[in-house]
């Protein structure tokens, strides 16, 4: 697969027409699930536990989408099958009263991987250019005084854009993943969580709120991947309408930016060979 083939790439404006959200793999579904994944999530879970083990760099992974997007199966299907101790899954809902005494990134700092690990942000600090706008929430305290600044959001897209330039140059590497998902496979989606017993519980009558500002977050959702999109920390525009090929892709993705770091297992000194070869010989004479 050609994964550059969702990569918003930084040097360019950005279209919603090259990145469609169905490339017509539904009927493949049976497929990648049973032949496809599993083959792929076994070389990412050994790939994952050398990253684990070398403890040089961490994957920071932003899942960003509207609901019923796939953001959370894609944490069931493909990183729970990863070590748990090599695994941070974060979620982050309304900033509490606590929260909103600091700058708007301050409580995402809980949500960061140690070198050795990859940390998974479901919902991300990228809320924070998406649903204050929608619903007009800034404080005039928080709104830039720079005459260089066009306004609130170019000033967030540049302070994220240089936090996670930040994160990369000190070794955590930052994967987003944005879920392009169709109006009418989401309102499919949303009617089967009303519909389906099992399922009532992941409803909740706020997503069909926010689906009646559908048109100003697309808008939205445009210009954030076009400003913060960027050559170190790229954005990937999934066809979320399919599911299990998103699943494909976000763990292709993965695969590769692991490769590129190249871990490996540490070695062990002449020194604590040796000492090992004493344990192990005491081990091995136990009566």
């Amino acid at each position: 697969m050609d994964i550059n083939k969702y990569k918003v790439h930084y040097d360019s404006s950005f279209s919603f027409k090259n990145y469609p959200s169905s490339e017509n793999k539904k009927s493949k579904n049976d497929d990648i699930k049973n032949n496809v994944i599993p083959k792929l999530t076994d070389e990412l879970h050994t790939l994952h536990l050398k990253l684990h083990a070398a403890e040089e760099n961490g994957i920071l992974v932003v899942l960003q989408a509207l609901d019923a997007a796939g953001k959370d199966e894609v944490i069931s299907y493909i990183f729970s099958n990863l070590s748990a101790q090599g695994l941070k899954t974060t979620s982050f809902g309304k900033p509490n009263e606590t929260e909103r005494k600091h700058d708007y990134l301050w409580r995402f700092h809980e949500g960061l991987p140690e070198r050795g690990q990859i940390g998974i942000l479901n919902r991300s600090y990228y809320e924070d250019v998406l649903a204050p706008r929608i619903h007009d929430l800034v404080e005039e305290k928080e709104t830039p005084d720079s005459a260089e600044e066009k306004n609130i959001w170019h000033t967030r897209y540049r302070q994220i854009n240089d936090y996670e330039r930040y994160l990369t140059e000190n070794g955590f590497i930052v994967i987003k993943f944005f879920f392009n998902m169709s109006y009418e496979e989401q309102r499919n989606r949303l009617i089967e969580r009303m519909t389906n017993p099992e399922k009532n519980w992941e409803f909740s009558f706020n997503d069909v709120k926010e689906r009646q500002y559908w048109d100003d977050y697309q808008a939205i959702f445009k210009e954030m991947l076009e400003e913060t999109s960027t050559e170190y920390s790229p954005w990937y525009v999934l066809p979320a309408d399919d599911e299990w090929h998103t699943r494909q892709i976000v763990t292709e993705v993965m695969i590769d930016t692991i490769k590129q770091l190249k871990p490996e297992f540490p070695t062990i000194s002449d020194e604590d060979k040796a000492d090992l070869d004493k344990a192990l010989d005491m081990l091995k004479n136990e009566k």
